[in-house]
């Protein structure tokens, strides 16, 4: 059998051409001209943080009735008159922010840019529209929280988080049931503002041509931003493990999370790094012990998760429920590994190329190029970041590595979820954890 080439330099990053405008109205205008395909994809994100429950439930439903209809266009028009543009639309909704996007072929960028704002300015949210969409996601959220990875998922961030709009997954049905359209209507009124929103152009339109659309499209789109009522980020408090029941359950959903840097922090680069070592790809320690080794799950993942409020260190795994217990003692193993010892300069080798290439592959199309920029900016990272932070891999030395691991993958530092049959579980998981049964 031949021998493993070896890797070669991480290619180095084309300079980005990023031009920006801020329009009378406060809206940030960031464009980018890619050329390849007739096409132009937009990201527009408006911040929405809260501090209230009833209003996380709110906005779910005002992100899934802005593309309902508006005052002049019922949904079945509207919806046509996109198509008609060769233009698609969705909204997405979180504790961060709501967003729109899609994309529209290049010459009807001002065209569908007018219905974005029509959309903003005048969406009806008709009670008709609310109360089906009340209904089916009534539907929708009964079907997801059956499921374990989502109660695990829930558990974890009221365990972190507490009361913190950060730690709803998923907003209460209680909370749902109560939203009425006179209240969604007052809150679009009260938060889609253009003031502190982005909107990010990316493909064949020149930067003037794009801030010249966004500008007359836009125009009637005004309002001052609201004061900011987002609770600050509650310190994350150690606990003995959160074992919640699920009786006869074939499985354990595991579920675990910790602090982390932001990308703009220094350290974060390294930071990165060890989380692919860990966990973080299919080659990573974690998932070459208890998923080819040892068989317990088709694949364990840790992944980084940022947020305007500051960014956290998750880790899940599905495993068989006869082997809970053995795979989170191999998880605390691995977690204890890194976190006590360096790793080699061939691990870092291979995950800084990944992560080099990755970064570049999921800014190589218009769409990708757009949810990323997107993506930072609504962070507070600057487009200079994409250019910046492939420097800044290459850079990083395996002691920085080592370091960052003891100080973030310590497995003190993690607050941990299992749901599972706590019949079958709980004696197990005893023998090696503390372990706290959920009330409910």
């Amino acid at each position: 059998m031949s021998a493993v080439p070896a890797l070669t330099a991480p290619v180095r990053p084309r300079k980005l051409s990023v031009s920006e405008t801020v329009l009378d109205s406060g809206l940030r205008v960031i464009a980018v001209r890619r050329p390849g395909v007739p096409l132009v994809e937009i990201r527009l994100r408006v911040p929405m943080i809260s501090g209230r429950t009833a209003q996380a439930a709110q906005a779910v439903l005002l992100g899934e009735t802005l593309l309902a209809g508006t005052k002049r266009l019922d949904r079945a028009a509207l919806a046509g008159a996109i198509a008609s543009l060769g233009a698609d639309l969705s909204v997405g909704v979180d504790a961060d922010r709501l967003s729109i996007g899609g994309s529209v072929l290049a010459p009807n960028l001002p065209a569908l840019l007018s219905l974005i704002s029509e959309i903003l300015t005048d969406a009806s949210h008709a009670k008709s529209e609310v109360d089906g969409e009340r209904s089916r996601m009534l539907e929708r959220l009964s079907i997801a929280r059956s499921q374990a990875g989502v109660v695990a998922r829930e558990a974890l961030g009221r365990r972190m988080y507490g009361t913190h709009p950060y730690a709803l997954d998923l907003p209460d049905d209680s909370d749902i049931a109560a939203a009425t359209p006179a209240q969604i209507r007052s809150l679009h009124s009260r938060l889609i503002r253009p003031a502190g929103a982005i909107l990010v152009l990316v493909g064949d339109v020149t930067p003037s041509r794009g801030f010249t659309a966004a500008a007359k499209a836009l125009a009637g789109w005004q309002g001052a931003s609201q004061p900011s009522r987002a609770l600050p980020l509650p310190a994350i408090q150690t606990a003995p493990l959160l074992l919640v029941d699920r009786p006869g359950s074939v499985q354990s959903s595991l579920r675990m999370g910790s602090s982390a840097l932001t990308r703009l922090d220094a350290g974060y680069p390294a930071l990165q790094l060890a989380n692919m070592i860990f966990g973080g790809y299919f080659s990573s320690r974690w998932n070459e012990n208890i998923r080819e080794d040892k068989g317990y799950t088709y694949g364990p993942h840790s992944h980084i998760d940022h947020g305007v409020l500051g960014s956290s260190l998750l880790l899940d795994a599905d495993v068989a429920t006869d082997v809970t217990a053995p795979a989170l003692l191999e998880t605390l193993y691995e977690l204890g590994r890194i976190s006590s010892l360096p790793v080699t300069e061939a691990e870092l080798d291979a995950v800084r190329q990944y992560a080099i290439g990755t970064l570049a592959l999921s800014t190589a199309t218009q769409a990708g190029l757009a949810s990323t920029l997107s993506g930072l900016i609504g962070v507070g990272v600057g487009p200079e970041w994409l250019a910046e932070h492939p420097r800044r891999l290459a850079k990083v030395t395996v002691d920085e590595v080592s370091a960052a691991a003891a100080t973030y993958f310590a497995p003190s530092r993690f607050v941990s979820v299992v749901v599972g049959d706590s019949a079958t579980v709980r004696t197990p998981l005893e023998r090696i954890i503390d372990v706290e049964r959920s009330s409910s």
